[in-house]
């Protein structure tokens, strides 16, 4: 046989008509979208996805309320003061329902957990957790407070130590969302007080905490003195609580490329822009539906929010912006909770759900409907859980035992998503969309 004659493996090609993957004939999209076959079409073509391959699952002693990880790639190492990361040494945060962080290694060996209550830790479940740096996390939770911890390893990265460094005492009711901008030293949280919370990462920044939200003040609960007697972390209180909420608000973040810009959703179906410098209110927009996670596509300028009726909303917030909603994500069957940005491509997306599965959004892949424009998502990730109990194939209702509660897309590492089946599952996340514009 000649080798010279025989042909390479084919490459699967996708073509994209007009920013747009093409789903029918080019005489179905013409007609479709009312368009002329005298008119000229700008199609080219991109390498077909890859799917998102399983890599691997963490077995967690309690349902998992939030992910993030710490690689070359992340945020959180180029914003180390004086702390080094080590290629190869990749590490996975978790925060628990039972008031636990722990640090993974990829070996889904835990190398640390933060200390019981008694000794300074959460004193309820953690609903949001992230690296601030390599030597420091953020967390927040049901306890009302956010929590600032000094992370340390030991010689070969086999254990580490979760130390107690700061309480953020302000808000009145759980803490549902956290985000951080590390270079400013700034945290933004979203409670279920209807505030928005603006922390400083550093104690010499940061007003003293209000006397009255303080553990200490309550002396007749001795419980809870008791928990609090054995350590003594500096306590401090907020830069600003941003007020206009009139319901829970379920997300809080930083705008990707200004830090002195905020944006917050809330369960009152508004989306609210914030002058982080002023602490004024911007902008509102208001939706349809109540709204549960938020994550900003900065070269598009729209902002994802995920609803409590299924889909995705993506917003315009700027002012010049004519419409509330540019673009419908559809395809979860139940809340969409978590959202997090492809890092390899522009138009990428992924959402966690109540359903029990992250989708994957290339938000170029749409069609035009009587409801405006409308996308369908790309690939949907299941839990491995259910294939190991040999369930792949039946369908939970509503996601019962397998809620997908958060989810985060790393670069080096990939997609890692966790929930209600206590696992950190790990997907392939590179090569899932093209990256071609």
């Amino acid at each position: 046989m000649n080798n010279l004659l025989s042909s390479e493996k084919p490459i699967p090609f996708e073509f994209l008509i007009n920013g747009t993957f093409l789903r029918t004939s080019i005489d179905e999209y013409l007609v479709d979208n009312g368009i002329s076959s005298e008119t000229t079409l700008e199609i080219e073509y991109v390498r077909a996805l890859i799917p998102p391959l399983h890599i691997a699952s963490f077995q967690h002693d309690d349902w998992v309320s939030a992910t993030d990880v710490l690689s070359t790639t992340s945020p959180a190492a180029s914003w180390a003061s004086g702390a080094t990361f080590t290629k190869g040494q990749e590490r996975i945060l978790s925060g628990s329902y039972d008031g636990l962080l722990r640090i993974w290694n990829m070996s889904s060996e835990t190398i640390a957990t933060s200390p019981a209550a008694a000794d300074g830790g959460h004193t309820a479940s953690i609903r949001a957790a992230k690296f601030v740096s390599p030597n420091q996390i953020a967390s927040a939770g049901l306890d009302r407070t956010v929590r600032l911890w000094k992370y340390t390893e030991g010689e070969g990265g086999f254990t580490g130590k979760i130390s107690p460094q700061l309480e953020l005492y302000g808000h009145k009711a759980g803490i549902e969302s956290l985000a951080v901008h590390a270079k400013s030293n700034r945290l933004l949280t979203g409670s279920a007080d209807n505030n928005v919370g603006f922390w400083s990462t550093k104690k010499a920044d940061a007003p003293a905490a209000p006397e009255n939200l303080l553990p200490s003040s309550n002396a007749r609960n001795t419980k809870r003195r008791k928990l609090n007697t054995s350590v003594s972390t500096p306590q401090r209180g907020p830069l600003a609580l941003l007020s206009a909420h009139t319901a829970p608000v379920s997300a809080a973040i930083f705008d990707a490329k200004d830090a002195t810009v905020g944006y917050s959703a809330s369960w009152d179906h508004s989306l609210r822009t914030w002058d982080l410098v002023t602490g004024s209110l911007v902008d509102t927009r208001t939706t349809s539906h109540s709204l549960l996670s938020l994550e900003h596509l900065p070269e598009l300028s729209l902002l994802a929010a995920g609803t409590a009726a299924r889909h995705i909303t993506l917003i315009d917030p700027r002012a010049s912006a004519t419409t509330v909603a540019a673009m419908t994500l559809r395809g979860h069957t139940n809340a969409v909770v978590s959202l997090a940005r492809d890092p390899h491509s522009t138009y990428g997306l992924i959402s966690g759900s109540h359903d029990g599965t992250c989708r994957i959004w290339d938000i170029r892949s749409t069609k035009t409907d009587k409801e405006g424009v409308v996308g369908e998502s790309v690939y949907s990730i299941t839990r491995k859980s259910l294939e190991e109990e040999g369930k792949s194939d039946s369908k939970r209702v509503g996601g019962e035992g397998v809620k997908v509660f958060s989810v985060c897309w790393d670069k080096t590492v990939g997609i890692v998503s966790a929930g209600e089946d206590k696992r950190i599952q790990i997907n392939r996340g590179e090569g899932v969309l093209s990256s071609k514009a």
